[in-house]
């Protein structure tokens, strides 16, 4: 079990005059009615720091905050390796399963949490994200001069990613080399409220792709992001017909899967099963301004010198 947790949020003029179960029931469709209800009866939810009803109209400006009561997390991965460190920059390997940062089920079994038991002092801070199913490489800041300067380097785009991405092979061959510019966006989820997928009016985004190993089943790809938007990689390579080896939500065509198979339940985003490892990270140290390329060797399924998965 864990300690809990309390999430806060202030309500804005949007959700102003709405009642509280109303504002919850709406907001986080991941509980029912009657569960939200239960929570305010409970005093799990306050208002302005006070105990509250379900039917308490809500103004712009009051403070909610939810009390989450002790859960058990679900069981990940929890060890990871640093392969490069000094005063500025960590690059870390994580490991398939293990989240970055705290949501949903996982608050203690985070890769964050775990940091900042270890460096309760000078938190290393992520740069970017990985999705919880996705191995590898993870670029934190340890200082606040790498902070600053390796977030504008996300900004710019002058941080390059390239990852293993093992996929469906297509009934139309691919081309050895190929760019994917398929725009993101949100779409509706019954659970989640949104999830993101491939729209028309979405996002720009780029991912550059290269064949590295063809079998009669699968295709190993080297993918190269341009843009660093959500479920990218996972998204583009269902988008163009050839969506990653057991990825429980990307569908051919790059939409979420918000239908659920028989009894099974709803995929979410951070479900695990796909394979996609974050190979090769390039960026510019924040302190010296001299050029970095670190490696992480890829597991076996994503190795272009296997010959069978």
């Amino acid at each position: 079990m864990n300690q809990g947790w309390i999430y806060r949020e202030q309500v804005d003029g949007a959700n102003a005059g709405l009642t509280i179960l109303a504002y919850f029931t709406h907001r986080y469709r991941h509980s029912s009615q009657t569960v939200w209800q239960s929570r305010i009866i409970c005093g799990e939810i306050l208002l302005d720091d006070q105990q509250t009803t379900a039917d308490t109209l809500l103004k712009p400006g009051q403070w909610l905050s939810y009390h989450r009561p002790p859960w058990e997390e679900p069981v990940v991965p929890l060890t990871f390796e640093v392969l490069y460190q000094d005063a500025d920059v960590w690059v870390v390997a994580k490991p398939a399963g293990l989240p970055v940062l705290p949501g949903g089920g996982f608050l203690e079994h985070t890769l964050l949490w775990q940091l900042q038991q270890q460096y309760p002092q000078e938190t290393p801070v992520p740069i970017h994200r990985l999705g919880r199913g996705t191995s590898g490489l993870l670029l934190l800041a340890r200082s606040p001069l790498a902070r600053v300067a390796l977030s504008e380097q996300m900004r710019h785009r002058q941080i390059c990613k390239t990852y293993r991405a093992l996929v469906k092979t297509c009934d139309l061959p691919l081309k050895d080399t190929f760019t994917i510019t398929q725009p993101i966006g949100k779409i509706p989820h019954p659970v989640l409220g949104y999830v993101y997928g491939a729209v028309p009016d979405g996002r720009f985004a780029q991912s550059d792709c290269q064949v590295l190993k063809r079998r009669p089943e699968t295709t190993l790809l080297a993918v190269t992001i341009r843009t660093g938007r959500p479920h990218q990689i996972r998204i583009h390579l269902a988008a163009a017909g050839c969506p990653l080896v057991a990825d429980p939500l990307y569908e051919i065509g790059g939409l979420p899967r918000c239908q659920p198979k028989g009894a099974e339940k709803l995929p979410v985003p951070g479900d695990c099963g796909y394979y996609l490892h974050a190979f090769q990270l390039d960026f510019i140290h924040p302190r010296t301004h001299q050029p970095l390329s670190i490696l992480c060797p890829a597991p076996v399924v994503l190795d272009e010198s296997e010959s069978v998965v």
